[in-house]
């Protein structure tokens, strides 16, 4: 990705944490000059990869496979004695004609919430043994206190306020619906690791290469320098 597609990105999702009132932490607020001078009293936002996270999926074609978020809190399972929460908080935030791809999540559970906007539609379905997809059999949806079954495959509409629960190994994919506008979601799961626990199918990349065309405007999770 361009560094300027990245920090139109950054700015498009703090305008929507704006427009619906959830303020961020001050360590989202810091610049890279910022970060240049902070010592180990922030390891935790480093080693815990906390603050914004932009991605093409290595596509190199953010406005149709893209996704921008923000992991509020987290723990680290490779550091837990100094890191102890088994908890992760994340926004994220998709725009009409972008598509997150299909994925599951080996150790996280998580429950994904329409926090306002526009409506999301997450593509549900099981996974085999040998981790690959499972196009025949019906999955069990969890839905705010409400369970039911779905033929795979199945679009699970979210409006605003509403939720899905994602089970381990459980595939599913973001779109937004169609003439319903950009959505802002919440992510409320176990500790989240995005360099181990995403099984993506086709495989993608993670975190996008970045051409640095302008300066950055954040530094994003992947990107801090070593305390001073």
């Amino acid at each position: 990705m361009k560094r300027s597609e990245i920090n139109r990105a950054l700015k498009e999702l703090e305008a929507m944490c704006a427009k619906y009132t959830f303020a961020l932490p001050p360590f989202c607020h810091f610049t890279p000059e910022q970060w240049q001078g902070l010592g180990h009293e922030y390891d935790e936002v480093r080693d815990c990869m906390l603050g914004w996270d932009i991605t093409d999926y290595g596509k190199g074609d953010f406005e149709h496979f893209g996704f921008s978020l923000i992991t509020i809190r987290n723990g680290n399972r490779a550091m837990v004695d100094k890191y102890p929460k088994v908890y992760a908080e994340k926004l994220l935030y998709l725009k009409e004609g972008q598509y997150a791809p299909n994925h599951f999540h080996w150790y996280k559970t998580e429950d994904i919430i329409n926090r306002g906007g526009g409506n999301v539609l997450i593509r549900v379905y099981n996974s085999l043994p040998d981790e690959e997809m499972d196009y025949v059999s019906d999955v069990t949806v969890h839905t705010d206190g409400r369970t039911y079954t779905v033929p795979a495959g199945t679009q699970i509409r979210l409006t605003p306020g509403e939720s899905i629960h994602i089970q381990q190994r459980l595939y599913h994919d973001f779109s937004v619906e169609a003439g319903t506008g950009p959505v802002l979601l919440g992510e409320v799961s176990q500790c989240n690791d995005d360099n181990t626990d995403n099984r993506f199918n086709p495989p993608v990349g993670r975190f996008p290469s970045i051409e640095e065309d302008e300066p950055p405007y954040r530094l994003l999770c992947n990107e801090y320098p070593p305390a001073k």
